[in-house]
């Protein structure tokens, strides 16, 4: 169903945390109004150009904050805006168009479904609303939905039409209400997305004049017919014998939550004729149309798909220094839903994207699934006050050779290495994680790489953190990983010498190497060559496989 419908309830939707920005009253008068500026554009632009340059969902979540923020600050004057009033139009519709309510959540649905009787699930088609007049069969009059109550005439594009809705099967008068959608075969929502399916109509319905070629796929799902049968079966079975056979298709009564959940996940995921946003829940029972008015009605809601974007406001920005010294910047932000997944924080890539980016806290910025899985930042929507502004780490400082010890700087890329030497690469120690050497370093118990191999069971108990028990096992696995061969101790090391390539069974071995030998080496060029030499003649590298020699470790 179209946009116009979904905002009539905007407040209802769920995106954001629910408390408020600490800005002074100046900053949220200048703040919220902005936004209310960029809304009212794009209503604008959305009403008289029939297109819109921001997606749905992303659109009802800018109204969602738009109304919070306005809600964390009465007393700013900026005056709301009426998302309808540039599209209210001079005809009147036969009977309003009533809205729908938007449920947030399983608990909200589980809510709705209380207490009532016979109730139906269809898809929430993703077109333009639109009201019908048929006589004698014969479409004789199309109004957009306009504010509900007024529309615009667009009965000039009845003769372009597809024929079967220019003219039903049977000699009818009646009056509808729908949407216009593009016709996607096989089209999967969750895959795909809405591909601008909307808005194609929406453009085509703001000409002046359409082809019959333009028009060719557009196609009708009828939501309401204000005078038809009460019964839903009935009246989807003789809208389906006028030659509107959507409505029966893609309508089914559910019982119970789970009947619900089932077909949007159905629906969601399985291949169907239109786009689609989420679903509408209708019960059976509906009060006459003389009594139906612009607005929310309490016998429909819609329950919307997961977010293929999510605007997220920034609460923090971090900087992960990895093994190899690479910087990662991290996004921290209030928790949003993309794809049925809540998603916290999102890697902004590279030093170099976030800098291009500059996301900084108070930010807001848009996040999206890079090939339906990974959180990735679109985006930045709107700049923050820019009060507490964060310094990336100077990229010159971490590079594959650097922190070899917890030095003042060095400890993320310290614990790095530590978690590369224990992992299945390395030295597989079981149980033995980030946090276990995180709790290990507070305890001042690691000052170098190796730090770990000559504790004792007795050293560990004392730690915050580790009990008997588990003091016992950390033991074990230490002890055990003395144990691991050469091979392994050298890859947990890091040392930059292809996956696949044979280390032998000895350090000087390896460290007496040139340039030149090394690039007899299978999968060795020059440059990994000068890699592996600059790697062994490190001070802190020799130093470090020195100890493990003392320590008696194979190999070294």
């Amino acid at each position: 169903m179209s946009r116009l419908i979904a905002l009539l309830l905007f407040f209802t939707f769920p995106a954001f945390a629910s408390d408020c920005p600490d800005w002074a009253e100046d900053t949220a008068r200048t703040r919220i109004g902005e936004l209310q500026e960029r809304v009212s554009q794009w209503d604008a632009y959305y009403h008289s150009l029939g297109r819109s340059p921001i997606s749905d969902e992303l659109y009802d979540q800018h109204l969602a904050r738009l109304q919070r923020l306005r809600n964390c600050f009465p007393g700013t004057g900026v005056v709301a805006g009426h998302a309808l009033a540039s599209a209210k139009g001079p005809l009147r519709h036969p009977v309003p168009h009533t809205g729908l309510d938007k449920l947030a959540d399983e608990q909200a649905v589980v809510a709705w479904l209380k207490g009532r009787g016979e109730v139906w699930i269809q898809p929430k088609v993703d077109g333009v609303a639109a009201t019908l007049v048929y006589r004698g069969g014969k479409l004789v009059q199309l109004i957009s939905r306009g504010d509900g109550v007024h529309g615009h005439d667009w009965s000039r594009h009845i003769p372009a039409l597809p024929g079967t809705l220019r003219e039903l099967a049977r000699e009818r008068d009646l009056t509808l209400q729908g949407e216009l959608f593009w016709r996607l075969p096989d089209h999967v929502q969750a895959q795909a997305g809405s591909l601008n399916a909307r808005s194609k109509v929406a453009g085509l319905m703001a000409r002046q004049r359409i082809s019959a070629q333009d028009a060719a796929r557009l196609d009708l799902f009828i939501w309401a017919w204000p005078d038809g049968p009460q019964d839903p079966a009935q009246r989807f079975a003789k809208l389906a014998a006028l030659g509107l056979p959507n409505s029966e298709h893609f309508s089914q009564p559910v019982a119970s939550f789970a009947d619900v959940a089932r077909w949007r996940q159905h629906w969601y995921r399985s291949p169907l004729p239109f786009a689609s946003d989420g679903v509408v829940l209708l019960q059976s029972r509906q009060p006459p149309a003389a009594r139906w008015q612009a607005g929310s009605s309490h016998w429909s809601a819609a329950w919307k798909y997961p977010f293929a974007k999510a605007l997220a406001e920034v609460r923090a920005v971090d900087f992960r220094i990895g093994r190899t010294g690479r910087i990662t910047p991290l996004i921290h932000f209030a928790p949003v839903r993309l794809d049925d997944r809540q998603v916290r924080q999102v890697s902004a890539g590279s030093l170099q994207r976030w800098r291009e980016l500059d996301i900084q806290p108070g930010d807001q910025i848009v996040i999206s699934l890079a090939g339906l899985t990974i959180p990735q930042v679109d985006e930045v929507v709107q700049r923050g006050a820019r009060d507490n502004a964060v310094t990336p780490p100077q990229a010159g400082d971490y590079h594959a050779l650097s922190c070899w010890q917890p030095v003042p700087g060095c400890q993320e890329q310290f614990l790095a290495r530590l978690e590369w030497l224990a992992g299945k690469q390395g030295l597989d120690m079981p149980g033995v994680g980030p946090g276990t050497w995180r709790k290990l370093l507070e305890a001042g118990r690691l000052d170098s790489l190796d730090g770990w191999v000559g504790l004792q069971a007795d050293d560990l108990l004392g730690i915050d953190g580790f009990a008997e028990r588990s003091s016992q096992k950390l033991h074990d696995a230490f002890l055990d990983a003395r144990t691991q061969p050469f091979s392994r101790w050298a890859r947990g090391l890091g040392i930059p010498a292809p996956t696949r390539l044979p280390l032998g069974d000895s350090w000087a071995s390896l460290a007496g190497r040139s340039v030149e030998r090394w690039q007899e080496e299978p999968g060795v060029g020059p440059l990994r060559a000068r890699q592996l030499v600059a790697f062994f003649e490190h001070p802190q590298v020799r130093s470090l496989a020195a100890r493990l020699g003392e320590q008696a470790i194979e190999g070294f």
